[in-house]
């Protein structure tokens, strides 16, 4: 299928493109790297009178760590971050989550920020920030808001961004007992959507906070005590019920939930195990 016919508009400015977006509000769509976007828009599962380029623009480029963060601009790609020198240093889990992002190619198009805007439940890069407990920058005409990760993403491919608003930044903590991070996945090939996913930051030696992917709606992050191996499994089994999950054509609820039970106890392990 083909998108209906738009306008595009390529703004100069952030002022500019927020302009757009409280004219048009849920007739326009962002658009910077287009890697989810225009399959939706052949989909025509959006139907848009006007698409907003940002994507290359300096306005929404740039990455930075300050305040406790690090700051990724709008129209940062996905591999622009994965090859930025101080990411491991950074950000342990997003250096270990990037790679498992789709391919080099669809890397090269699609946007940090634009994954999270998408909001999959299986994608790794709203885990990452769920897990880290990160938040993102939205801005509108009537000023700019921060949102915390899990108040962002509000279900399947839905997020508590207004039509006005559009994400300029997404921060993640850079805090020291953030630094003993491990990140598995399954998928039926590597870059294929996870059927589950686990990120794992190790903030003491017992305690660590657990992130899963595409078990349910949304990323989950819960903090799990690890003080024995006993402990995990009671854990992660309690936690696989409360999330319960739901078949599709990849895999069952049930393969699902069997997976955290068995993938969590070394996700867990690797992280504790960590070098800081």
């Amino acid at each position: 299928m083909k998108p209906r016919a738009f306008d595009y508009v390529r703004p100069d400015t952030v002022a500019e493109a927020v302009d757009i977006l409280a004219q048009y509000g849920d007739d326009a769509r962002i658009m910077a790297g287009g890697q989810s976007l225009m399959a939706i828009l052949n989909l025509r599962m959006a139907e848009p009178k006007v698409i907003v380029d940002i994507g290359g623009h300096a306005a929404f480029k740039g990455i930075k760590v300050a305040g406790g963060f690090l700051e990724i601009g709008a129209s940062v790609t996905q591999n622009e971050l994965m090859n930025w020198p101080d990411l491991a240093k950074a950000s342990p889990l997003l250096a270990k989550a990037l790679p498992w992002v789709g391919h080099f190619q669809t890397r090269n198009r699609g946007t940090v920020c634009g994954s999270l805007s998408h909001a999959d439940p299986s994608s790794e890069i709203p885990l990452s920030l769920a897990t880290l407990g990160g938040e993102v920058v939205l801005r509108s005409k009537r000023g700019e808001r921060v949102v915390a990760a899990e108040e962002f993403q509000t279900g399947m491919l839905s997020t508590s961004r207004e039509p006005d608003e559009m994400m300029v930044a997404a921060r993640f903590p850079v805090a020291a007992n953030l630094k003993r991070a491990a990140f598995r996945e399954v998928a039926r090939r590597h870059g294929d959507f996870a059927i589950l996913a686990l990120a794992a930051v190790a903030e003491t030696d017992t305690s660590v906070r657990l992130g899963i992917g595409g078990l349910a709606d949304r990323p989950v992050a819960t903090r799990i005590d690890a003080s024995s191996k006993s402990a995990i499994a009671d854990a992660l089994g309690t936690l696989a019920w409360e999330l319960e999950g739901s078949d599709d054509i990849h895999a069952t609820a049930r393969y699902r939930r069997d997976l955290l039970r068995r993938l969590g106890p070394i996700v867990i392990e690797e992280a504790i195990s960590c070098a800081a």
